[in-house]
């Protein structure tokens, strides 16, 4: 869980930014020539591509920071991993004691 928690603080940041990139608002027509409309369309394209390097640098820095998430993803479930496994031990121990306990019990009351 708290993994998930670590890449949504990584991410949550660039959230904005790629919202505004991914919704651009574009020039309007408003031209009743083919020169005006010729002119919206250039305006328009260049607006795409100036999105689309925006794009291209929210998703290096987004792809930088999950190269440097990812690490310490893996080695929290390593870590959690071992915890769980020494937990099942003692548990798995206190279920040994528990019977033992349980069995000598019931030799002490049944020697009586």
């Amino acid at each position: 869980m708290s993994a998930w928690l670590s890449v949504t603080k990584a991410v949550l940041p660039y959230v904005s930014d790629i919202i505004s990139v991914a919704v651009p608002v574009f020039t309007r027509r408003k031209g009743n020539t083919e020169e005006s409309q010729i002119q919206i369309l250039q305006q328009q394209v260049s607006e795409l591509q100036v999105a689309s390097l925006q794009n291209v640098g929210d998703i290096k820095a987004l792809a930088e920071q999950l190269k440097t998430a990812l690490p310490l993803l893996e080695q929290e479930t390593q870590r959690v991993d071992a915890k769980l496994r020494r937990t099942n031990l003692l548990c798995g121990l206190a279920l040994g004691v528990g019977v033992l306990a349980l069995v000598i019990a019931l030799v002490a009351l049944l020697s009586k």
